[in-house]
């Protein structure tokens, strides 16, 4: 396993949308593994693989380990087949914008398919942060990032506020 470089905003590999994988290799599989190991080292919840420049609709997740035991998971080529009339909405943070926090607005409940790293089919609902967590790496994978969720005026001042702190 490697830790990955993890690309910040505005690097345009984090604006374009992933194609499928089309096929579960070792590289695949390896991808999954050292993306799981960056996530952790980062230290944060999720982690895309545009994120780490490769595009390919792949995103790792596990929005318990810093609460408790490591619950790892990987999802190949996810969709959500339904989401909730009703939404929450809570401060994100994303590895690829350090130190802004953005209040976004989600359905607080999602049914998702996708295919894990074995390649072993699941459908699973999400509820909570692992609903808001999954929803937010799968906007990584359309090229969506979380200024993408906010108004014009509030873009703009959170990207003032961006490129002042890489200052």
């Amino acid at each position: 396993m490697a830790c990955l470089p993890i690309l910040t905003w505005p690097d345009e590999r984090l604006t374009q949308t992933c194609p499928l994988v089309t096929e579960i290799t070792d590289d695949i599989r390896q991808l999954a593994s050292d993306m799981l190991e960056t996530m952790y080292a980062a230290p944060g919840r999720g982690l895309a693989a545009p994120q780490v420049g490769v595009l390919k609709r792949v995103f790792v997740m596990d929005t318990d380990w810093k609460d408790g035991p490591r619950n790892p998971i990987t999802m190949i080529n996810p969709v959500i087949e339904w989401a909730s009339d009703e939404t929450t909405i809570a401060p994100e943070g994303c590895l690829s914008i350090p130190g802004i926090q953005i209040e976004v607005k989600r359905a607080a409940e999602i049914r998702m398919r996708w295919i894990d790293e074995t390649g072993e089919k699941h459908r699973e609902t999400l509820t909570g942060f692992a609903a808001i967590c999954a929803q937010h790496e799968l906007d990584h994978l359309d090229g969506l990032i979380t200024l993408d969720h906010v108004g014009p005026a509030e873009r703009a001042a959170l990207e003032a506020r961006y490129a002042e702190a890489r200052a």
